[in-house]
């Protein structure tokens, strides 16, 4: 099971593999992301276009009110209700694209948390997707979400070395 916050839901909506993730996963997420969402939806641009993408798909991602919260100078609200989400689901993964907050989400999540590439390595393992195909949508993210030279990029590309 994995919990998914914004971040994560629009970087793999705003590359199509949104509705790959749904259906190889059992995602899960928090009503505190779905307010994110459709703030973020209200934007003309391709972020806003990738919210409304989430938005759309809601039907497949179960929402819950966690009943804690958690939120730091560096973890904010959204990451921080999935964070509590995964204690309560005894989720595997929380997946993030917040690299910042990644260190202090781990203290907090009682399941492994990761930035939203690892999605594409483990369709790789899975093979639903090829290596090459994975790498590819990667550039393909790191343009779509401004990550060209950032850490979470060079991260992400060590994933597939």
């Amino acid at each position: 099971m994995i919990v998914a916050d914004t971040s994560a839901l629009i970087s793999l909506a705003s590359i199509d593999l949104l509705d790959i993730f749904l259906t190889e996963f059992n995602v899960h997420t928090t009503e505190v992301v779905v307010n994110e969402l459709e703030d973020t939806a209200g934007y003309d641009d391709r972020h806003g276009d990738a919210a409304q993408i989430v938005l759309d798909n809601l039907d497949r991602i179960p929402t819950h009110q966690p009943k804690g919260e958690f939120e730091s100078s560096r973890v904010d609200h959204g990451e921080g209700s999935c964070a509590v989400l995964t204690k309560e689901l005894d989720a595997d993964f929380l997946i993030t694209d917040d690299l910042r907050a990644l260190p202090e989400l781990q203290t907090v999540a009682d399941s492994k948390v990761a930035i939203s590439p690892i999605v594409l390595k483990a369709l790789v393992q899975r093979d639903v997707l090829e290596q090459a195909d994975a790498v590819e949508k990667l550039d393909e993210l790191a343009k779509q979400r401004d990550w060209l030279g950032a850490p979470i990029y060079r991260r992400a590309k060590r994933l597939f070395e």
